[in-house]
């Protein structure tokens, strides 16, 4: 397994290891040992969730406030998704800042998005199944969410906008600055 930190270094791009013959592959797509050692902190994660979405479906952005924030290791098994990982920590120096990165079935890469960021993807292939672990339970109180037009974030989801789908809930999220609950 590859580890490599993005411009926002705690963003963490895993690239596994592929065995492949004519006869399919092999991968190793999670060891909490070496996880932990390029984190250098545990993660405990307690749960794995699956979304199944068509072309144009953008999910988040999203975030759990504390004591129920939760770090995903996310990463796509069916087709394409261009996912994106906010900086909402105040006292960050990469606060408001983003990463990129297209994940897909075939490159098999994935993305740690550890607590005090927003997290949300947009379906670029005719279909895609999204998965992920976290490392705490979803709470409705603590759910909160970034705009995902927020013009001072200025995303590219490499969509026309008009071929956007969002949840009514995705569609009335605040822009960062006028989130008030934020992580210090």
């Amino acid at each position: 397994m590859k580890f490599t930190p993005q411009s926002i270094p705690d963003v963490i791009l895993i690239e596994p290891t592929v065995h492949g013959d004519n006869r399919g592959y092999f991968v190793e797509n999670f060891r909490q040992d070496l996880f932990e050692k390029t984190l250098g902190y545990k993660v405990n994660f307690i749960q794995d969730n699956e979304s199944k979405s068509t072309k144009g479906v953008l999910r988040g952005l999203h975030y759990q406030l504390p004591p129920y924030a939760q770090a995903k290791l996310v990463r796509v098994i069916e087709g394409s998704v261009l996912d994106i990982v906010v900086d909402i920590r105040k006292s960050s120096p990469t606060f408001g800042q983003y990463v990129a990165i297209e994940l897909t079935a075939d490159n098999k890469r994935q993305v740690f998005v550890p607590h005090g960021f927003a997290h949300g993807f947009v379906v670029l292939s005719d279909s895609a199944t999204f998965i992920y672990k976290v490392d705490n339970y979803y709470a409705p109180k603590h759910d909160r969410g970034i705009a995902f037009n927020d013009q001072d974030l200025a995303i590219d989801w490499q969509l026309p906008l008009e071929l956007l789908q969002l949840s009514e809930k995705d569609k009335m999220h605040p822009t960062l600055a006028n989130s008030k609950d934020l992580f210090k």
